[in-house]
């Protein structure tokens, strides 16, 4: 049976879903397309009709039709819903697909982490696999290690014990076969060298318990090489006189010091401390000028001709030169300028022909009969034939040649062979006299083709690079700090700072706070001097922070120089980086390293630490846990105080008292002879009393006005004007207006303004020579005057030379005062200056001066391309990197904005330029110091692949101008092995060391400095190869070299200074018989017996011994004093007996007089028990090794290392005596003292066990002692990795150790010195 679907067309179906070619991919559903109705219905009548002809037409159509319709709808519909529930289920089942699908994925993900995780502890487990088992290796091979080193221990023992008894009577036999033939050779009354007062570091016979072999901790003294059986420095006996009670309260040297100790002490102060010559005042060889109207022509023929010249000879050696000469008009006026010019004065000459003028008998008799510190003198006399001089002249001239060793030059030609004389005698006064830099002709010759001048200073501390002006800057600097009389009420803040250094670490720094001139600078200097006096043993580090933006503010430079003292204080030469940001980061690793080398305390003090340039970030260390034993006392500004720091302990200065500020008016005025009425006293008073007005230095200055202006103003006035001004600057501006009123005329007056000006636009201040060439109508004379009032009156003070602001506050009121238009009056005092050191670099003249001043003054003008242009002169970039002025240098190449890589371009294609304009060998040699300096400059940068070639360049250019075997050469091979060592090239580095070692030793010999300086840089290199038997004996090497070169150093340094003080002293004991006197014999037979000069030290002392008992009587303590050093002075010509009866006396005469815990009674227990052991009398010196352990223990408590180090000494000597079982609690007790006090590693504590090891032997304990021998070995060679092979300390807390080696006769046991 046909449906109306049999009606549509077989092309589409019903329902048929077809793409739209046009749409372009969507799927739609088209609708089937129906014929009408009434056709359809036709079509099935017709075929209903004719399969049933006989029924009714129409009921038959209408029944038909309406069935078969429902069923199509029917059937739709049923198909309709089948589709939709069919779709429905599939729309969920998709939905369910898709939510698995992501619970899968993130399965997935979970287990690739777990897996991930899983994977990384396998790796951990594999690694820590790994390490157990070689630790294990390790483990065993230790083991293996320690029993090899067992047996090796065990046989030297048995081969010291059947050796070394032939041995030590073989050497007493051949010591008795020296002392006959000693004495056969004295009996002919030849001078013998004696053993004892060698250079050797070991100045006694030293002789070991129980066959033990001799060997210092040190590291080499003796050149022996390390053994088991060493018993070690225990004990240092002292020798020498003592100056009183105890070594402090004197001037002069300290007690209980030997003369090998003096030199090593004198040598090591002036490694860093240069020996700065009394005659120079403040780096300025000043030169002061007397004449007579007859001489006037040879004085201007001298100024203008010759003393440029000798202005260029100080220049070369960093000094300035500054000729001082006053006409014989206005002479009164010019009184105390006079004189305050002599005593600055380094030489004074006077001119004469035939008279003298009564005006100037006062200056020739202040500056040659009054002249105490016996600077350099100089008469002219020109003489004319039949001519004689007046009788003032005559006189004058006897009077100088018996007082005075004043030069004469007797001349009788013309004006001009008369100047020249002149110039040839003060050329060679100042180089020889002044300077102390020219050498004999004799030993001009010796030399030959060695170095032509002296070891360069940065041979001191090897490569480091060290600046003497800024040494003598911070000397000056503490001077003018503590130059003040009145102490303004310190003594509460003084108790403080003792408790700071007394209180237990750790402990932050201190803050010591107060306003712009309250008086912390003075403060912190008063505090050193009495530290410096009291507390010999404390090692106080200060360094006072001026100007900011100057050379003292800046960060890496204090750095740098605070770590330079350290090691210099340490005896320690190591590589010291330049670089600003490592040595920052390095400073407190340093700090710690060599606290730990200081037996004392170590003070660090900053003064103004708040100017330094970005303080809180370069001072970050400060923040960091201190060592132990270091202290660090910094002062600031209340307003400019880091919030950081504010939370440390702090020590506010008060205001003045009402008492303070009248005792400082009062002090100023009675040293003008101005007296004030009570009412302006009273009025003075109510004045000081706001915050800004009761400081130190406002009223120091008010004190000085009033009484400058007392003499000869209205002092109402004056004091009128000085209650207006209501702070410091203000009346710093009263001041400079009263001096501009004191000045004659407009002239003088613009001068003044000129000369405040220019130092205040520069970077570190202005030379008095500089001002003179700068404006050349100012006048020695009138410069004079200007500077003498403007550092009466506290505005200007001297500082390595340089005319620089004394306070802040003078600096502000100069800028308000002249410079208040602005930018533009700053720039015109710039530009001068930048014109006048331009000025001097077109005429080859780079001196430190030009090289401080003009890159900074372009700096501030912002001028890159001509501190550009500046930087690439090659000279004023060597200046500044040779007195290691690296991040100053380093930070003016920022600002031009090259980095490190086109630095080194254009410095390498600068020198290559130069290189083509250099002609003959002396430009060679400069081209080759330039080469090496750009070396040394990158290898300091890290730019080791660019620092090669132009030290390669700089060897070349020596080897061919010089020679091959010249010194020089030597410093070139040396810096360049020092860039392959950091590049890891350990075998290019030795073969360059060894080469640099050949030429040196060549050179100077085997026992020079420079010989020690490779031998260091070889044992370091083979440090870094795990060579440590190789580098031990190379530095065991370097290090007695370097001893004996200070020694003698110290020794010519030393005589001098103690001469000169000796010939002072002298002058004062011509009086009567007063303790003062005899306190100054006393000290001047230590002076002689320091100088070797025993018979002269032995009058002295007996002198002072005889007065002492005439005046204070016989049982007083100074007497036991003098009975000791004559009794020191007779140990050490070896009158043992006379030594015994006066220690005896002095010791009976101190423990009846003093407490049984003084210092001196210790001292007097120590030598007599040191000497009765000497004699052999070692039952009558335990008892006061017993004395000594109490005192000391009283002195400090049971538990300080002083009383380990007596109890140490007490073993020594009970082991001497064959008693090991009363020595052994003591080495027990005394290590676990050393233990608590220093640390398990610590020296004292390995030197202690070693002398246990040796009685462990002694016992037959031969494992306990090979265990006891091991712990010191490992001390030991961590103590010399800490340092860098350098020795270890050889002194205990007291510093009173010696070393004790074993004796057959205990009488050839000797002293140490102290060290």
């Amino acid at each position: 049976m046909g449906t109306a679907s049999s009606l549509v067309s077989p092309a589409v179906g019903v329902g048929e879903v077809i793409e739209d070619t046009y749409g372009g991919g969507e799927a739609c559903e088209i609708p089937v397309e129906v014929k009408p109705k009434a056709r359809l219905l036709r079509g099935s009548l017709r075929r209903v009709g004719a399969s049933r002809p006989g029924g009714l037409i129409g009921a038959s159509f209408k029944s038909t039709a309406s069935v078969q319709e429902l069923e199509c709808v029917a059937e739709y519909e049923r198909l309709k819903k089948e589709y939709e529930i069919f779709r429905v289920s599939k729309n969920n089942e998709v939905a369910s697909m898709v939510k698995k699908e992501a619970k899968l994925d993130r399965e997935n993900k979970r287990l690739r982490a777990e897996l991930q995780a899983l994977q990384k502890t396998y790796q951990k487990i594999l690694r820590e696999k790994e390490s157990a088992l070689e630790a294990k290796y390790q483990a065993m091979e230790r083991a293996a290690t320690f029993e090899h080193d067992r047996d090796k221990v065990k046989r030297q023992f048995k081969i010291f014990r059947e050796t070394k008894e032939n041995e030590i009577q073989d050497l007493l036999r051949a010591k008795r076969e020296l002392e006959a033939k000693l004495q056969r050779l004295q009996a002919q009354g030849i001078q013998v060298f004696h053993p004892e007062e060698s250079d050797s570091d070991d100045n006694c016979t030293d002789v070991t318990a129980a066959g033990a072999q001799s060997e210092y901790w040190n590291g080499g003294a003796l050149g022996s090489e390390p053994s088991m059986g060493s018993m070690m420095q225990l004990q240092q006996s002292f020798r020498g006189p003592e100056f009183a009670h105890s070594s402090i309260d004197v001037e002069g040297p300290f007690a209980n010091i030997n003369r090998d100790d003096w030199d090593a002490a004198v040598a090591s102060l002036l490694q860093v401390t240069p020996l700065f010559s009394h005659s120079l005042w403040s780096n300025t060889v000043r030169c002061f000028i007397i004449s007579t109207d007859e001489t006037q022509l040879e004085v201007d023929i001298f100024i203008k001709t010759y003393s440029l010249k000798l202005q260029r000879i100080c220049e070369t050696m960093g000094y300035f030169f500054q000729v001082v000469h006053f006409s014989t008009e206005n002479e009164r006026p010019l009184k105390d300028v006079k004189k305050w010019e002599i005593e600055k004065s380094s030489l004074v000459i006077l001119l004469l022909h035939l008279t003298l003028p009564s005006c100037l008998l006062e200056d020739c008799e202040e500056a040659f009969l009054r002249n105490p510190e016996e600077k350099p003198r100089l008469i002219y006399h020109r003489k004319e034939d039949g001519r004689v001089s007046s009788v003032s002249v005559q006189q004058l001239i006897e009077q100088i040649s018996y007082v005075n060793k004043a030069k004469m030059i007797d001349h009788t030609g013309g004006v001009e062979e008369g100047a020249y004389e002149i110039y040839k005698c003060v050329e060679k006064i100042i180089k020889q006299d002044i300077l102390g830099c020219e050498m004999t002709d004799l030993e001009a010759k010796d030399l030959g083709n060695k170095e032509e001048s002296t070891a360069p200073e940065e041979e001191v501390f090897g490569d480091v690079l060290w600046d003497a002006h800024d040494e003598q800057e911070q000397m000056e600097a503490f001077q003018q700090a503590s130059n003040s009389t009145c102490e303004l009420g310190f003594e509460k803040y003084f108790e403080r700072l003792n408790d700071l250094v007394a209180a237990p670490a750790p402990i932050p720094p201190l803050l010591v706070s107060g306003g712009p001139g309250s008086g912390k600078s003075l403060l912190l200097s008063k505090w050193i001097q009495l530290q410096q006096k009291h507390s010999p043993n404390t090692l106080i580090l200060y360094h006072f922070v001026g100007r900011p933006m100057s050379t003292s503010s800046e960060s890496a430079l204090i750095i740098k120089r605070l770590t330079l003292k350290l090691m210099q204080h340490s005896w320690l030469v190591s590589p010291l980086t330049l670089d600003p940001a490592k040595l920052l980061e390095e400073f407190p690793r340093w700090l710690e390293k060599l606290s730990a080398r200081h037996q004392g305390s170590i003070i660090i003090i900053i003064d103004s630490i708040d100017q330094i340039q970005q303080a809180e970030k370069h001072m970050k260390w400060l923040i960091d846990p201190l060592p132990v034993n270091v202290r660090v006392i910094v002062s600031v500004n209340v307003e400019t105080c880091p919030q950081a720091w504010r939370l440390w302990p702090t020590l506010h200065l008060d205001p003045l008292n009402t008492k303070d500020v009248k005792s400082l008016i009062s002090a100023e005025c009675s040293s003008a002879n101005v007296k004030l009425t009570k009412e302006q006293e009273k009025k003075l008073e109510r004045h000081c009393r706001s915050a800004t007005t009761c400081n130190a230095l406002y009223v120091t200055l008010l004190g000085k006005t009033i009484a400058c202006v007392g003499s000869t103003g209205s002092i109402e006035e004056t004091l009128q004007q000085c209650c207006q001004c209501q702070d410091t600057v203000s009346l710093y501006r009263l001041v400079l207006r009263s001096i501009q009123e004191s000045l004659q005329s407009d002239k003088e007056k613009g001068l003044l303004r000129e000369i405040l000006c220019v130092i205040g636009v520069s970077h570190n201040g202005v030379s008095e020579s500089e001002l003179m060439e700068l404006y050349p109508q100012l006048s020695s004379a009138v410069l004079a005057s200007l500077i003498h009032s403007l550092h009466k009156m506290c505005l200007l003070t001297y500082g390595c030379g340089l005319l620089k602001f004394q306070h802040l506050q003078a600096w502000e009121m100069v800028r308000l005062e002249y410079m208040e238009e602005g930018e533009n009056v700053i720039s015109a005092y710039r530009q001068k200056l930048v014109e006048y050191f331009t000025m001097q670099l077109s005429r080859d003249q780079v001196t430190w001066r030009s090289a401080d001043e003009l890159p900074w003054l372009f700096q501030q003008q912002g001028d890159k391309q001509k501190l550009h242009k500046c930087l690439l002169n090659l000279f004023v970039s060597q200046n500044l990197y040779k007195r290691g002025h690296f991040a100053e240098l380093l930070s003016y190449w920022q600002l031009v904005g090259k980095d490190k890589s086109s630095m080194a371009a254009e410095y390498f294609d600068s020198l290559k330029e130069y290189e083509k304009s250099c002609e003959g060998e002396e430009s060679m040699i400069c081209l080759a110091d330039l080469y090496e300096t750009l070396g040394r400059f990158l290898k300091d940068l890290g730019l080791l692949s660019q620092a090669v070639a132009p030290l390669q360049r700089s060897l070349e250019i020596r080897e061919t101008a010089l020679d091959p075997d010249h010194p020089r050469v030597a410093q070139s091979l040396h810096q360049l092995a020092g860039v392959y060592v950091q590049w890891k090239k350990f075998g290019n580095a030795e073969q360059l060391y060894k080469q640099a070692l050949e030429i040196s030793e060549n050179a100077y010999g085997a026992e020079h400095p420079r010989v020690a300086r490779e031998l260091d840089a070889l044992a370091t290199l083979y440090q870094k190869q795990n060579k440590y038997e190789q580098a031990e004996q190379l530095r065991k090497k370097s290090f007695k070299i370097r001893q004996k070169a200070a020694r003698r150093k110290g020794s010519l340094c030393g005589f001098a200074l103690l001469r000169q003080r000796a010939l002072q002293l002298e002058e004062l004991t011509l009086g009567k018989d007063t303790p003062d006197n005899a306190r100054t014999l006393n000290e001047l037979g230590v002076l002689y017996y320091l100088q070797n000069n025993l018979e002269t030290a032995e009058l002295f002392l007996k002198r002072s011994l005889e007065m002492r008992e005439r005046v204070l009587g016989p049982d007083h303590p100074d007497c036991a004093q003098s009975l000791n050093n004559l009794a020191a002075l007779y140990n050490e010509k070896k009158h043992y007996d006379r030594a015994e009866e006066l220690y005896e006396k002095a010791l009976d005469i101190r423990r009846r007089a003093l407490a049984p815990d003084h210092p001196s009674l210790a001292y007097t227990v120590k030598h007599l028990a040191v000497l009765y052991k000497k004699m052999g009398k070692l039952d009558k010196a335990v008892p006061l090794y017993e004395l000594a352990v109490e005192i000391r223990q009283k002195s400090f408590g049971p538990k300080h290392p002083s009383v380990a180090t007596a109890l140490v000494n007490l073993a020594v000597l009970y082991c001497q005596m064959k008693k090991q079982i009363e020595a052994l609690p003591l080495y027990e007790r005394a290590l676990k003292i050393y233990e608590d006090s220093f640390g398990h590693m610590h020296p004292r504590v390995g030197e202690t066990l070693k002398n246990l090891a040796v009685l462990s032997y002694e016992g037959g304990d031969f494992e306990k002692a090979a265990e006891l021998y091991k712990r010191a070995m490992e001390i030991k060679e961590a103590e010399t990795l800490l340092i860098g092979g350098k020795a270890a300390s050889r002194h205990s807390s007291s510093g009173d150790t010696f070393s004790l080696k074993s004796a057959l006769s205990p009488n050839v046991f000797l002293e140490h010195g102290q060290r």
